[in-house]
């Protein structure tokens, strides 16, 4: 896969759920587009899952974890950037060991995760 064809396939999902990671809770508004956009992708709850593990939150925990980093809201070419350098990468023994360590990149925000996959299953109707 090339830089393009995961623009072009994940690009708008992934902007979409960054905020999960800013320096405040979602607001209702904000859950209510991360859950329109995954409703265009067609992914079921544990791909969603380790799209979240693997592909964003080792890029997304390095920005909480920053002095220096956004924390009101993401400058998205500058992400996308970050994210599809990640994922070109993403093979292999990197996959496995981001596999490995996911519960620790993920823990900062995995309560804002859990609620915004409770609402998706709603929306889904599937609670």
């Amino acid at each position: 896969m090339n830089a393009q064809q995961l623009v072009d396939e994940r690009g708008d999902l992934w902007l979409a759920l960054a905020p999960l990671w800013l320096d405040r809770e979602p607001s209702e508004r904000d859950y209510a587009k991360m859950i329109d956009v995954i409703q265009q992708h067609d992914m079921s709850l544990k791909e969603l899952e380790w799209m979240f593990r693997l592909e964003m939150a080792p890029v997304m925990t390095r920005h909480q974890l920053s002095v220096a980093s956004e924390w009101r809201r993401f400058d998205d070419y500058k992400l996308m950037k970050q994210l599809v350098n990640h994922n070109l990468r993403l093979n292999g023994w990197r996959r496995k060991s981001w596999a490995l360590f996911s519960g620790l990149t993920t823990m900062m925000v995995r309560h804002r995760w859990n609620a915004l996959m409770n609402r998706l299953m709603v929306a889904r109707g599937e609670v």
